[in-house]
C-alpha cells in the first residue's frame, strides 16, 4: 500500500511538472511546490553587487469565468538578517496588481520588483485576490497564500529577469544574426562583382550605426520612460533606418554602385531580423497580446507571463522566408533593374510587420500611420515584384 501510494505520488508529481509552461522550465521557473518565487542568481559574485533588489513572482491558475477579471497580489516583506533597530527600508507592503485576467489561459506569473529597500535575507508573504469583473469586490475570492524567503540581487538583473525569460538570449541572438547577415552580403557581393572587402566594412560600420539608431529612435518614440539611453530599449525601425543610410553614404563615398549594394543587403537584413526576432521572444520584448487560443504560446514580458499569440516567432518567419526568396534571387546575379529586390524585399517585410502589429502587447502611437505605411509598402511590394517578374 505503501509502495503504491508513493508510486501515485511521483507519477503525480511528474505531471504537473509536464503541464508547466515549457518556456518557464527551460529557464528554471514554475515549480507547482509553492506560488511564490524569488528572482535568484546563480553567479554569487554578480548576484551581490550593488545597487540591490528584490524580485518576487506569484504564480496562479486562470479559472473559467466568461469574462476577463482582475486579479491583485499583496506582497509583504520583512528583512531577518537585522542588526540593531529595523528601519523603514527593512518592511515593506506593496500590491502589483492585473487589470485584465482572460480566463482558461492556464498558469500566470506575475513579476514584481522591490527597490530602494536594504539587501539581506527577506521573508515575503503574497496573498493573492481575485476581482470578478465590474469590480465588485464583496464577491472577490482568495487565491492561495505562500510565503518563503529569500535574498535580494543585483538590481539591473532583478529588473529583467523573470519566469519565461532567458537571460543574454537577446544579446546572443541578435549577435549572431548581425553576424550571419554578415556572411550572407560578402557570399552576394561577389556575385554582383562588388569588392567584399568594402562592403564588410560598409556591414560593420552600419550595424554599428544602426545600434545607435535604434537606441535613438526608441527613446523618440518612448519620451515619457524614464532612464539613459544605454540602458532603454531598441527599435528595429531605428536600427533599419540607420542602417540603410549608412550603407547609402558609404556606397556613395567609396564608389560602390548603390543599387548592387542595397540588392545584397536587403537578404543580409532579412536574415538578421529572423535570428534577432528569436531572441525577442525568448528574451521577454516586443510581445504578442495574450489568448485563450490554443495555438498561443506561453511567454513573459518581464512582467506577466502567460500564453500569448507568438508574435515574434510569426514576424521571424517571414524574415526567415523573404531572406530564402531574395537571396536565391540575388545570388543569380543583378537584375535587370538594380535595386528593385531591395525594394520587393523590404517593401514586402515592412507591409508584414504592419499586419503584425495589431497583434502585439503595445499601445498605437499614430493615428494613422499605420494605414499610410501598409498602402505605401503594398504598392512598392507589389509593384516591385511585378517588375522583376516581368524584366
Amino acid at each position: 500500500m505503501h509502495r503504491s501510494q508513493q508510486a501515485k505520488t511521483t507519477a503525480d508529481v511528474v505531471q504537473e511538472r509536464r503541464s508547466e509552461p515549457a518556456l518557464a522550465r527551460i529557464t528554471g521557473s514554475g515549480d507547482r511546490q509553492t506560488p511564490l518565487q524569488f528572482v535568484t542568481l546563480s553567479t554569487p559574485a554578480l548576484a551581490e553587487l550593488e545597487p540591490q533588489a528584490l524580485g518576487l513572482t506569484y504564480w496562479f491558475d486562470t479559472d473559467d469565468a466568461a469574462a476577463p477579471y482582475a486579479v491583485g497580489v499583496r506582497f509583504t516583506g520583512t528583512r531577518l538578517d537585522v542588526i540593531g533597530k529595523p528601519g523603514p527600508k527593512d518592511s515593506f507592503q506593496v500590491v502589483a496588481k492585473l487589470d485584465k485576467v482572460l480566463p482558461r489561459t492556464g498558469r500566470v506569473a506575475l513579476t514584481h520588483r522591490i527597490t530602494g529597500k536594504n539587501p539581506g535575507l527577506w521573508k515575503v508573504a503574497a496573498d493573492g485576490l481575485v476581482i470578478p469583473p465590474g469590480g465588485d469586490r464583496s464577491a472577490a475570492r482568495h487565491l492561495p497564500r505562500a510565503t518563503g524567503t529569500g535574498h535580494t540581487t543585483y538590481a539591473p538583473v532583478a529588473g529583467i529577469r523573470a519566469p519565461g525569460v532567458v537571460l543574454g538570449a537577446w544579446p546572443a541572438l541578435v549577435g549572431l544574426g548581425v553576424v550571419a547577415a554578415l556572411v550572407a552580403q560578402s557570399v552576394l557581393s561577389r556575385a554582383h562583382g562588388l569588392a567584399p572587402g568594402r562592403v564588410l566594412a560598409l556591414g560593420l560600420l552600419a550595424s554599428v550605426v544602426g545600434l545607435v539608431g535604434a537606441k535613438v529612435y526608441y527613446r523618440l518614440t518612448h519620451l515619457t520612460e524614464k532612464g539613459r539611453l544605454l540602458v532603454t530599449g531598441m527599435s528595429v525601425q531605428g536600427f533599419v533606418v540607420a542602417a540603410v543610410a549608412t550603407f547609402l553614404a558609404g556606397g556613395l563615398a567609396w564608389s560602390v554602385p548603390l543599387g548592387h549594394l542595397l540588392d545584397t543587403t536587403v537578404p543580409a537584413l532579412l536574415i538578421g531580423q529572423a535570428i534577432g526576432r528569436l531572441g525577442c521572444f525568448f528574451g521577454g520584448c516586443c510581445v504578442g497580446l495574450p489568448t485563450a487560443s490554443r495555438w498561443g504560446l506561453w511567454s513573459s514580458d518581464r512582467r506577466v507571463g502567460q500564453r500569448r499569440i507568438p508574435v515574434q516567432l510569426m514576424e521571424s518567419t517571414v524574415a526567415a522566408v523573404l531572406a530564402a526568396l531574395t537571396f536565391v534571387v540575388v545570388l543569380q546575379g543583378p537584375p535587370a533593374v538594380d535595386g528593385l529586390v531591395f525594394v520587393a524585399g523590404f517593401g514586402a517585410y515592412t507591409l508584414a510587420r504592419q499586419l503584425l502589429f495589431p497583434l502585439r502587447g503595445l499601445p498605437r502611437k499614430t493615428a494613422h500611420g499605420r494605414q499610410v505605411t501598409l498602402v505605401v509598402t503594398f504598392v512598392a511590394a507589389v509593384g516591385s515584384t511585378v517588375a522583376l517578374l516581368v524584366t
